[in-house]
């Protein structure tokens, strides 16, 4: 296959291109996600692949898939959708609208999945069997590769590390449950608890974000068998060396077992902005 299309639905923003083979991005364009209802947000997800597509076209590019990424849960293959940070879609169909108004072949994942095959295709995991790629942004997802096989598990939601416990007595998260990674590490918690947007976090929240973070990696690599995570999203990429200086120090001191000592937690090799979304969007359209 040749040249694909990409789309990434997110909680805040939803971004969509058109993405050759070897990882060229051809054409690109995001706006927020908005629409009062699920009809109204999907009219701007036509909206937007109408965009690239008709810019890949002045190029003389035509695409043969879609791809997406899109936050969950959902069912598998994305037949319905219901991501926490976008109330508009709750069992929204999604795999069949984007087939009815794209007329191409759609395969629909996770998008925290769809990031860990375009990190194995072309970013920071390229030519590792075993790793764990995650986004730490409006939410947190991640998903797992292992043996050189992406894990889907029984529907489909396979490595959502955003829901690993990293303190029991902290916050209620929006899946029901206490002290989840997303309600202490996501943007949306960041905001929530300190009053003001994640991204003018002070220092020792960072710092926090960063360990947590750390600590539920640990966990994932002693489960798992893994020296690898690969971390996206904009609060990871936005902190900095505050996030992943304090997330690899809270690593080494949680993963203590033989197999698990001096595993690794690097940002993500496809890019800020997004980049890596789109990537990680084509590389479903891509994969087998």
């Amino acid at each position: 296959m040749g040249t694909v299309l990409a789309l990434d639905v997110g909680g805040t923003k939803l971004a969509a291109g058109v993405v050759r083979a070897d990882g060229v991005i051809l054409s690109s364009t995001r706006r927020p996600t908005a629409g009062v209802d699920g009809e109204a947000l999907f009219a701007e997800v036509e909206s937007l692949l109408s965009e690239v597509v008709d810019a890949a076209g002045e190029e003389g590019e035509r695409v043969e898939a879609l791809g997406v990424g899109c936050g969950g849960p959902m069912e598998r293959g994305g037949v319905t959708v219901s991501p926490l940070n976008i109330v508009q879609w709750r069992g929204f169909p999604l795999f069949a609208r984007l087939e009815e108004a794209t007329g191409l072949p759609v395969k629909i994942d996770n998008d925290a999945k769809a990031l860990a095959l375009g990190e194995g295709r072309w970013g920071a995991a390229s030519g590792v069997p075993n790793y764990l790629a995650m986004v730490v942004s409006t939410g947190v997802g991640g998903g797992i590769v292992l043996d050189g096989r992406l894990l889907d598990g029984r529907a489909g939601n396979a490595g959502h590390i955003g829901h690993v416990c990293v303190d029991p007595l902290g916050h209620r998260c929006a899946c029901g449950a206490r002290g989840c990674l997303e309600a202490e590490a996501s943007g949306t918690a960041i905001a929530a608890i300190t009053g003001r947007p994640a991204a003018e976090a002070p220092l020792p929240v960072r710092i926090r974000t960063g360990r947590l973070v750390g600590r539920a990696v640990a966990s994932v690599c002693h489960l798992l068998d893994l020296q690898l995570a690969v971390v996206a999203g904009s609060v990871a990429l936005g902190y900095g060396s505050d996030f992943f200086d304090a997330a690899a120090e809270e690593l080494d001191r949680s993963a203590r077992l033989d197999f698990a000592r001096g595993a690794r937690i690097v940002p993500s090799g496809c890019g800020t902005g997004d980049t890596g979304p789109l990537l990680g969007a084509a590389a479903v359209a891509l994969s087998g």
